[in-house]
């Protein structure tokens, strides 16, 4: 786990921690030492800490003109014991929207697990966006199925393209105005 290092092909663009606005605003990170754990494991100091024990994040970028943010997971999203949405609500969601962010791609590459509890969260954050949307990219076929199992496809949009969507290769804004595309057929 300690090898898995959120993207970095942006930081000359983008850093969280540089951003005012950003819910990571003066963190400072550690290239040796390594403080966070998923479960046993060792994580890359990289990652943000959002108060899960098993769930920690990556601000890739956010757009406050465009109104959208690039957000990668890692770990394993547990609503039933750890409550993990409410911590990615409250603490970085919350802060981004109270900033003009509407729209929300996710990256789940790295997301192992997904335990659904309530979809009190979920129905908060699709409310909020009111005119936006909540993409979720990339994410591994059992945790998709998780989420279809737990209607969590009401609120976030995923499958088809969006599930093996190459993100890395582009820019911040081409790769969100993809996604953007691809949910205006889907909305529309």
């Amino acid at each position: 786990m300690h090898s898995i290092e959120p993207f970095y092909n942006w930081r000359h663009i983008y850093k969280a921690e540089e951003d005012r606005d950003s819910p990571f605003y003066h963190r400072t990170y550690s290239e040796f030492y390594f403080s966070n754990a998923l479960y046993d494991y060792l994580i890359h100091p990289q990652w943000d800490d959002i108060g899960s024990s098993t769930l920690y994040v990556k601000l890739l970028y956010a757009d406050y003109k465009q109104s959208f943010a690039i957000i990668e997971l890692l770990g394993e999203w547990n609503d039933a014991i750890n409550n993990d949405i409410m911590f990615l609500k409250r603490d970085v969601i919350d802060v981004l929207i109270d900033c003009g962010i509407n729209k929300f791609i996710l990256i789940g590459e790295n997301v192992l697990n997904f335990h659904h509890d309530i979809d009190d969260y979920y129905d908060e954050w699709f409310q909020d966006v009111e005119e936006g949307w909540i993409a979720a990219v990339n994410f591994q076929e059992h945790v998709l199925e998780e989420f279809k199992n737990n209607n969590i496809d009401y609120y976030l949009n995923f499958g088809g393209e969006l599930d093996a969507l190459p993100w890395r290769t582009a820019d911040p804004l081409d790769f969100y105005k993809k996604v953007a595309f691809i949910l205006s057929r889907r909305l529309s």
